[in-house]
């Protein structure tokens, strides 16, 4: 049992570490304000965000799109926000029709306006379904944000904004995933609604 309990720690202490890393990550951290500005004046102006991404960064791209859409603290508006994943028989379809690499693009293809925004969730960088989703989302007049692991991939070099995880270790990457999620949600939330009532405000400066 001690064992268990050393490991359990050092698992916790290694996904500190990483969010400790990208706290020091000014690079990250400049990235992370600017994504929430462009969010904040997309949804001002009646656009969208869309996600993508596979298995857990599917999972991620479908909570991070719940928060806005439906709430994050407050009892608000609904923000227009959709992961590209959550139709089964669309995406068995065009899988099975078109292959898999075409899912994701071809929904943007669909729903994505110029000036709306994708972000691109992949822990590599280099899920080729969702590097055609960025290439057209770009090709659409979107802005495309890629949320990845260090370096970021091939899908860094089709990205307007790179949020990349200083870690190649995929569940600490994808727990840095969620934690700036719930940031873009928290600004964007804020801005747009202000605080919710008896929340304090977590600026210390």
């Amino acid at each position: 049992m001690k064992c268990m309990r050393n490991k359990i720690i050092g698992i916790m202490e290694q996904s500190i570490a990483t969010k400790r890393r990208l706290l020091e990550d000014a690079s990250y951290l400049t990235a992370l304000e600017t994504v929430a500005g462009h969010s904040i004046r997309l949804y001002q102006q009646g656009g969208k965000i869309l996600f993508c991404g596979n298995g857990g960064s599917a999972a991620d791209a479908q909570h991070i799109a719940a928060e806005l859409s439906g709430r994050f603290y407050k009892d608000r508006a609904p923000l227009y926000a959709e992961a590209l994943h959550v139709n089964s028989s669309y995406l068995t379809a065009v899988a099975n029709d078109y292959g898999y690499e075409a899912v994701f693009a071809r929904m943007v293809s669909a729903a994505g306006r110029p000036g709306d925004m994708l972000i691109a969730l992949s822990t590599s960088g280099n899920a080729p379904n969702v590097i055609r989703a960025a290439e057209t989302a770009k090709a659409l007049g979107m802005l495309v944000i890629g949320m990845t692991g260090a370096g970021g991939g091939q899908l860094a070099q089709h990205c307007d904004i790179l949020l990349a995880v200083p870690s190649t270790d995929t569940p600490r990457i994808q727990e840095c995933h969620i934690l700036t999620g719930h940031i873009l949600c928290e600004l964007i939330e804020e801005a747009l609604f202000g605080l919710p009532e008896g929340k304090p405000n977590v600026n210390t400066k």
